[in-house]
């Protein structure tokens, strides 16, 4: 195989200024010891999807754009975690409306642009997490539930429409890659009785890699610098050092521990 580490990309000169000054200005306000987290969402959301209307009269509007409007503002909607028994509210009054900002901002014309859509949630990471840690890359579609249970270490990947179910708690750790359609859940049902809930953290250990549509398991542990396969089901704690495959997920394959992991390569994404 060749070796082909992410190339830096450049961007035009304004495109740069403009991102650099949207995020700074939305830094500097959820810095505000008087930041209205829910006003902030809805005026940046209405200023990307209804251009000109921040201030309109909603009850003025068609029936369709009132409920357009409506929908920026966190206030007037439900999130599904909101329903969930064990939600801490007042840990989630705090960071719903930024969890609703990140789900959005995804939704519009700016979501897929890696550049500035890692930027930005990063910017919000750093205020939903329990733990951030430095160089956190979160791809488009990356779903949430609570959010303040999430513990993240440095270097983290999440990519594309990943589930980070952290209900119970789900550490991530250093180095730690989650690929496309992965889900990592930390509740688990009662299998007669569905409101019967149990919420076991689950450890993603440092330098693990979960691979595309893989499910980890409520209560796992996987190992350090383990890695899970394509498709696989994690029901059980993994080897370190292991490639595990299948359904439930089972050890197949030490990694070679002689091959240089050239861990010291610059990301150009990083902070």
């Amino acid at each position: 195989m060749a070796y082909y580490p992410l190339r830096k990309v450049g961007l035009p000169a304004l495109a740069r200024k403009t991102y650099d000054e949207w995020l700074e200005a939305i830094d500097k306000e959820l810095n505000r010891p008087d930041c209205d987290r829910n006003e902030l969402c809805r005026t940046i959301l209405t200023d990307v999807f209804y251009p000109g209307l921040i201030d309109s009269d909603v009850t003025s509007s068609s029936q369709s754009t009132r409920l357009g409007l409506l929908q920026m503002d966190p206030r007037n909607v439900t999130l599904e975690p909101e329903y969930y028994h064990e939600v801490d509210q007042e840990k989630y009054v705090k960071v719903k409306p930024l969890i609703w900002l990140w789900e959005m901002f995804d939704k519009s014309p700016l979501g897929e642009n890696v550049e500035l859509g890692i930027r930005f949630r990063r910017l919000l990471a750093k205020r939903i997490f329990k733990k951030c840690g430095k160089n956190f890359k979160a791809f488009h579609f990356v779903k949430l539930s609570f959010g303040y249970n999430l513990d993240v270490g440095d270097g983290v990947t999440v990519h594309r429409h990943v589930l980070l179910d952290d209900r119970g708690g789900i550490r991530l750790g250093n180095g730690a890659s989650v690929s496309d359609y992965a889900n990592i859940y930390s509740h688990t049902h009662d299998i007669q009785e569905s409101a019967m809930v149990d919420t076991p953290a689950t450890i993603i250990g440092d330098g693990v890699r979960i691979t595309y549509h893989a499910t980890i398991l409520a209560g796992v542990r996987v190992a350090n610098d383990s890695m899970v396969g394509a498709m696989a089901l994690v029901t059980r704690d993994t080897e370190p050092h292991y490639i595990h495959v299948g359904i439930p997920a089972k050890p197949v394959k030490k990694k070679d521990m002689s091959i240089d992991r050239r861990s010291s390569i610059k990301d150009p994404l990083a902070d």
